[in-house]
């Protein structure tokens, strides 16, 4: 087994890239998209090299090593046994949340969604002629819980879909078995698809474990479209590559007529690279990653409790963002990034664009090197006091 020690405090200077999240920075520290300021590991770096040294980029199919890569990881990680079959590549996660709003409801059709949520659930509802309906989660005494009552009250004949984020993006809950069980039920009861978006999934901490929707019976698997990816785990979002996981073979070809009427059947070489490489010889690199983020999330709480009182925050369950309520301000999420922008010259998500049950909230992306962290919460205290 490989036992290579990594380094997660090295700094990579990112600003001469292409980054999305660093090329504009100038004096701004970022702290906001999701993805990670840790190198990628080396044995998925060798991997595409070996391919880049071939000499030769052409059209790449899809091995069978990339398909037992998915079933292997999931089966040891989530003791799930999928099937080659269940298995649809989709070129990242909200591209696949696109294209099942296409393959399972029409134009007028309601989706539930639980904000604040990812800003993309809003947007594929949205700019599909669907219509949204949010099922607030609810908060209080700093954590979240699902509003199974709002739930039942939302649910009409025009709703036939729900999409849950799990672990959830931004609020950091890994829901517990008993929560999906209820949700799935509800969803079973009145004929709505399930979409599961559990791209956060491999980055739970020490005192959780996730658990795939699809998983619980087969009654769930036959009504779930699961999404995961390596992308978060392992900080290689740019490859853009995902799965898909559909049990039901109706829905599944409902899904791949859309993707084939969409013209988006061809997948990206170093993408299937990157997949698999990951999955097979990443695990004692996310062991150590975890750990890392782990510590960044107790030591960015302790920083906010003794530093920032006027701002409050929780340790999150998973994932590498935290949820910062900066209501006690009394401002608006506008003043609020005025602030953190123009004085403390650092950029979080606007809890806004996450839904009204955002406001005035901020999220703040703690996959970085600890140092990086520091100075970010320094530039935080800055802004607002």
């Amino acid at each position: 087994m490989n036992k290579q020690k990594y380094n997660f405090d090295e700094i990579i200077d990112r600003k001469l890239s292409n980054s999305i999240k660093w090329w504009e920075s100038k004096d701004i520290l970022p702290m906001w998209i999701a993805d990670m300021d840790f190198k990628v590991a080396d044995e998925i770096l060798d991997a595409m090299k070996k391919t880049i040294d071939h000499g030769i980029i052409g059209y790449d199919d899809k091995p069978d090593s990339f398909y037992e890569s998915i079933i292997n990881w999931v089966k040891d990680r989530y003791n799930w046994e999928i099937k080659k079959e269940w298995l649809v590549f989709t070129p990242g996660v909200v591209p696949g949340l696109g294209i099942s709003i296409k393959s399972f409801s029409k134009e007028g059709d309601k989706v539930i969604i639980q904000p604040p949520v990812y800003p993309p659930f809003y947007r594929v509802i949205e700019n599909n002629n669907r219509r949204v309906v949010e099922n607030s989660l609810i908060y209080k005494d700093n954590k979240y819980i699902m509003n199974i009552d709002d739930l039942e009250k939302n649910i009409d004949k025009d709703v036939k879909m729900a999409m849950i984020c799990s672990p959830h993006n931004p609020v950091g809950r890994v829901w517990k078995k008993e929560e999906l069980e209820v949700f799935g039920n509800l969803c079973l009861k009145n004929n709505i698809i399930m979409i599961s978006d559990e791209i956060h999934c491999d980055l739970t901490f020490s005192d959780y474990k996730h658990i795939p929707l699809a998983s619980i019976s087969d009654e769930f698997a036959n009504n779930t479209i699961t999404f995961m990816a390596p992308s978060k785990t392992f900080n290689i979002a740019g490859l853009f590559a995902s799965v898909a996981i559909i049990p039901n073979e109706k829905l599944r070809k409902l899904y791949n007529d859309t993707i084939e009427n969409m013209e988006i059947t061809h997948t990206n070489g170093f993408s299937i690279i990157g997949f698999e490489a990951a999955y097979k010889y990443g695990k004692n690199w996310l062991s150590q990653a975890i750990r890392y983020i782990e510590d960044n999330a107790d030591f960015a709480v302790d920083y906010i409790n003794k530093n920032i009182p006027e701002i409050k925050t929780y340790k999150p369950e998973g994932t590498f963002l935290m949820w910062l309520d900066f209501k006690p301000l009394g401002k608006t999420s506008e003043e609020i990034n005025e602030l953190l922008i123009n004085k403390g010259k650092v950029q979080l998500n606007n809890g806004a664009t996450f839904g009204t049950a955002g406001e005035g909230f901020f999220r703040l992306n703690i996959g970085c090197p600890r140092e990086v962290l520091k100075e970010g919460l320094d530039r935080i205290k800055k802004a607002i006091q």
